[in-house]
């Protein structure tokens, strides 16, 4: 049975819908590591461990979403060659795409080993959780290219349209995770540390499974002697477009990390409260960035056949399936919000379960111009444009470092809680005007 879908044809909301659902489901199992790992550390171990998971947190995401904004970005290019019916160039983008991933992949491996302990302690961690956190991170760190490898295979099946079975693979792996999680913490007694461990394995059986997948089922996308010659264009695309997507992840990340840095110096119960709520804020927020990242495959193949049109329509419905959404979420969160905190955290402290609640019911508010940035900055992306989402990443980091030196000193976790909303309003309007006023679409 094909599972890929024609993004360049038919009605244009159906396709962004058919093609955004698998996408959904891939995102809410891949978030279930993570969610599951606090559950279960929350509920089997103490707040001090759901500390030093919520420590490292920020780091965490500055080393994933480099990896996957480099595989994202890899993946636009071998879909805008898909989307022009140009199958050599499809090849040799794939076969690109995986050396330089290798390189990437031995650049993160050297500075995870060299510099993720002194990040800990440039971050303000607790010396209670400090080795604790190390432990976590250490081994994602080390083992990142795996996190990578199933990114960027993923990636070429949704290139070519398929985002169904990358869907499948990660499915079988969460459960795997679910268990190993369950053996390595309750069982084995092994701590953190376990849950990384059964992380990193989950994440390796879904990047076998892509991998023999495309083998067999897609093997005319792959590389032969002649598609793996170096062609300086095509490497200077790819490292341009993987490097924009990679550091525009990065800028974001860096940002969470300087934030990260005032909510250490907060506490042991503030940084548990924030952990739990950043899982449920980051849980809620799936069908916005799901639909940022299917529009993006969308609106490179569409470019790549020359539709215009098309893409005008798709953002159109990203941002009305987005504010529709945003709506749907308030209405959960707001009443609901220190339930939820409890439940994830395992916790009674009503410091933990406060600060936690809070957080999650002020940021709600603001998913509505959250939507549209991410909307804006994918299609963007999507289009071929670098530099542009790159300066919506500049200003998310630049508030950030205002609010973490300026504000949060006097307004402590109050700070923290308003300080994200602000900088989506600013890139909302940011991203939306540079949309426009680009020579693409403006002509």
């Amino acid at each position: 049975m094909d599972t890929s879908i024609d993004l360049v044809k038919g009605k244009v909301l159906r396709v962004l819908i058919l093609f955004s659902i698998p996408f959904l489901f891939s995102n809410i199992f891949q978030q279930l590591y993570n969610m599951i790992d606090t559950f279960i550390v929350g509920n089997a171990l103490d707040e001090s461990a759901l500390a030093a998971i919520g420590a490292c947190g920020a780091i965490y995401e500055l080393l994933v979403g480099f990896a996957v904004g480099i595989g994202n970005g890899l993946s636009i290019i071998v879909a805008k060659y898909f989307g022009a019916g140009d199958e050599k160039m499809v090849r040799k983008s794939v076969g690109a795409a995986i050396i330089i991933g290798l390189i990437v992949t031995v650049v993160l491996m050297i500075f995870s080993v060299t510099l993720l302990y002194p990040m800990l302690n440039l971050l303000n961690t607790p010396a209670d959780i400090i080795d604790e956190a190390y432990s976590y991170i250490g081994i994602i760190g080390i083992f990142v290219g795996v996190m990578l490898a199933y990114n960027l295979l993923a990636g070429f099946l949704k290139a070519i349209g398929n985002s169904f079975m990358p869907l499948v693979f990660l499915i079988i792996s969460t459960v795997i995770n679910i268990i190993l999680d369950y053996i390595f913490i309750v069982n084995l007694g092994i701590g953190i540390k376990g849950a990384a461990i059964a992380t990193v394995l989950a994440q390796l059986i879904s990047a076998v499974l892509c991998g023999v997948f495309i083998y067999k089922k897609y093997r005319y996308i792959l590389p032969d002697k002649e598609d793996m010659k170096v062609d300086r264009q095509l490497y200077g695309e790819l490292w341009a477009q993987g490097l924009s997507m990679g550091f525009m992840s990065s800028i974001v990340s860096i940002g969470t990390v300087v934030l990260q840095y005032s909510i250490n110096g907060l506490g042991t119960m503030i940084i548990a409260g924030h952990t739990a709520a950043r899982k449920i804020f980051a849980f809620s927020t799936l069908p916005i960035t799901t639909l940022g990242m299917s529009i993006t495959t969308y609106v490179s193949q569409n470019k790549g056949a020359g539709k215009k049109d098309r893409i005008l329509k798709g953002a159109k419905y990203a941002n009305v399936m987005t504010t529709v959404w945003s709506i749907i979420a308030a209405v959960i969160l707001i009443p609901f919000s220190e339930i939820l905190v409890r439940l994830l955290s395992g916790s009674e402290n009503m410091e933990v379960l406060t600060n936690g609640a809070n957080y999650l019911k002020f940021n709600v508010l603001f998913y509505i111009p959250l939507g549209i940035l991410i909307n804006m900055r994918c299609i963007l992306q999507g289009i071929g444009y670098k530099i542009l989402p790159l300066i919506s990443s500049i200003i998310e980091l630049l508030g950030k470092v205002v609010f973490t030196f300026l504000l949060i000193p006097d307004l402590n976790y109050t700070g923290v809680i308003i300080c994200e909303p602000v900088v989506w309003c600013l890139m909302a309007i940011q991203l939306t005007v540079s949309f426009y006023r680009n020579r693409y679409i403006r002509d």
